[in-house]
């Protein structure tokens, strides 16, 4: 069946097969006029979040194992048939801090060195909502509607080297996973969700990568507005109980197949293409008293696997052109992620959370200069959460999070053609968030 591109009402460009871009314009309507789609900032693992659910989130992100109520799915699947009929709805208020340095430039000279402050846009907010229903005793069918940041960094000036625009991209993705999960026994558990995924994407102020070389598109690098990019992919999950007070989990998702963002097919390797990683971790709970449960988490995000994002920058900036396969990307390595969290019950009608987040870093130091634009430097996180029970049985749930500050120094970063030198990067971050279940 012969292809063909079609804008929708949004702005939005398909390549579409048959029945396709019906799918394609139903999801896309309903995440709009949902209101679920914001400009997010560097999420805190990466670009994933730390963790997913508020009760998860004040546990540094751990729920692999310990399924706390009906976003549990975007953790692990299983965990939904756990939880049993509940509807969660909560929002973070996120705050990062970022920033970028470049030093001995223009053949060491200097003379384009600039100190530049990524924050034009500081404050996001970010919904989630998870819903679950026991059609038998065994048997669950749930949604989980929630986001990851993507890499958005806005530049309150031009950086010298990329343009002559403020500089900054804008990367954001939401997904809708339907999600169904049964007891094989009283003791285990196993699930599977259909991730839909949507995001979105601008860039600005790279002018200097708009020609060839470097780039095999030079129409469609930069200062083109938001492109809209659908797929799906799919994350499976198992957990079972050791022991009455020991729980593990495992969970798995597929890479997430997206459609490519044409109006930057000049800037992403692979004509625009930009897959969400495939990323699997296994977990485990433990009630170490009928007050104390502790619970860790061990995660792989494999970053390496899209191009786009995986890519190095050197030599491939000069063997290859940009938006081709063997283009420039971001020179992300695969991330290994701990996460520990211990949740206290205090008394009958209030709980209290800690957690710490620990991710390996995701770009070396060689890296440093085309991540000016996402400078996903952050790697240790400290979380808190309380959960109070009202007297009509709904919970309220709060949690923070502080990811404290990491600066990654450039060596040999900055291509001789660009002028050379270095590009350092830092960030630290901030978030609050509430949630309402029931």
């Amino acid at each position: 069946m012969q292809q063909k591109m079609v804008p929708d009402h949004t702005g939005a460009t398909f390549t579409t097969m048959g029945g396709n871009m019906i799918k394609q314009k139903v999801l896309v309507s309903v995440l709009i006029a949902g209101g679920l789609i914001s400009p997010l900032a560097h999420a805190t693992d990466g670009y994933f979040s730390h963790g997913y659910g508020m009760k998860a989130k004040g546990m540094g992100g751990a729920g692999i194992a310990l399924p706390q109520d009906a976003l549990a799915a975007a953790t692990n699947p299983a965990g939904m048939v756990m939880v049993g009929d509940r509807i969660d709805f909560g929002i973070d208020y996120f705050k990062p801090t970022r920033s970028a340095q470049t030093v001995g430039t223009a053949g060491g000279t200097g003379a384009l060195d600039q100190s530049l402050n990524g924050n034009g846009t500081s404050s996001f907010l970010i919904p989630e909502f998870g819903y679950n229903k026991m059609i038998s005793s065994d048997t669950s069918l749930g949604i989980a509607v929630y986001g990851n940041g993507g890499m958005n960094t806005t530049y309150t000036s031009n950086v010298k080297l990329f343009g002559t625009t403020n500089a900054g991209i804008d990367m954001s993705q939401l997904f809708i996973a339907p999600t169904w999960a049964m007891k094989l026994n009283p003791t285990n558990a196993v699930g599977v969700s259909l991730n839909l995924a949507y995001q979105i994407f601008a860039a600005s102020g790279a002018q200097n990568f708009a020609a060839t070389p470097p780039s095999s598109a030079p129409a469609n690098v930069t200062d083109l507005g938001h492109d809209h990019s659908t797929g799906w992919g799919l994350r499976f999950g198992w957990t079972g109980e050791v022991t009455p007070t020991v729980t593990v989990g495992a969970t798995y998702q597929t890479k997430t197949k997206m459609s490519k963002f044409s109006k930057y097919q000049g800037f992403f390797a692979e004509q625009g293409g930009f897959d969400i990683p495939a990323n699997f971790g296994f977990g485990v709970a433990v009630k170490a008293t009928p007050d104390v449960t502790v619970a860790a988490d061990l995660e792989r995000i494999q970053y390496s696997g899209v191009a786009s994002v995986g890519n190095p920058l050197l030599p491939n900036l000069t063997t290859s052109l940009l938006g081709t396969a063997g283009g420039a990307g971001f020179g992300w390595k695969d991330q290994t992620i701990l996460k520990l969290g211990v949740s206290y019950k205090y008394q009958p009608d209030l709980v209290l959370r800690a957690g710490y987040n620990h991710g390996t870093a995701v770009i070396p130091s060689s890296e440093t200069f085309f991540n000016i634009f996402a400078p996903a430097t952050v790697q240790d996180h400290l979380t808190l959460g309380a959960t109070y029970t009202l007297a009509n049985k709904a919970e309220l749930t709060v949690a923070y999070m502080h990811a404290f500050k990491k600066t990654i120094n450039g060596t040999n970063s900055i291509p001789v053609a660009y002028g050379g030198g270095e590009a350092n990067l830092s960030m630290y971050q901030d978030s609050i968030g509430i949630a309402y279940g029931w």
